[in-house]
């Protein structure tokens, strides 16, 4: 299990293929160098400006390290304005325990579910029943950000999990996502 970052960035009208272009091509790799491991890449298909994307690190020591390394490093340096011109809103990033989730290559449509479970047993109950291994749950990892320069969201408690399910009877979002092809120089 892994700490993830679940980030959902809404973007400028019309800039989400700028930023996923310069994602791809330079983002990835650049955090991958300094211990990050880059997940499923996603366009949000109900909402043309809606870039959502997971990255995943060993513990909370080596993802405060790491950021520290990209977020001070030379391709954010060199890259950062084009990145922060793009985005409307980049701050609603869920931190959470899990395995992290890239979606198959050639994968089609990807569903993920973002649950607000009222009770952790009954939670627990649903999951027997209705998810398995392949839907890579995660839940929400309580410690403190220790990188506050990037926000995340505090104050609730989560499951999210990729792939369909029978619906949970607590309040949910659904997202329909189609996986971003990695980039080939």
């Amino acid at each position: 299990m892994s700490i993830v970052e679940l980030r959902q960035y809404t973007l400028r009208p019309g800039a989400r293929e700028t930023l996923i272009e310069l994602f791809e091509r330079e983002f990835v790799t650049g955090q991958q160098a300094v211990g990050i491991t880059v997940g499923g890449r996603f366009r949000d298909l109900d909402d043309p400006d809606r870039f959502v994307w997971l990255r995943a690190f060993p513990d909370m020591a080596h993802r405060r390290r790491a950021l520290e390394a990209f977020y001070t490093g030379p391709v954010w340096r060199e890259h950062r304005d084009t990145a922060n011109a793009t985005m409307a809103d980049s701050d609603d990033v869920l931190l959470l325990h899990g395995p992290g989730f890239t979606p198959e290559p050639g994968a089609g449509e990807v569903l993920a579910t973002v649950c607000h479970p009222t009770d952790a047993g009954d939670f627990d109950a649903y999951a027997a029943r209705h998810l398995g291994q392949a839907h890579a749950l995660h839940r929400t990892e309580h410690a403190e950000n220790d990188f506050p320069r990037l926000p995340v969201r505090t104050g609730e408690d989560v499951r999210v999990w990729f792939g369909p399910a029978e619906p949970p009877p607590w309040p949910a979002q659904r997202l329909r996502l189609e996986p971003v092809k990695p980039y080939r120089p």
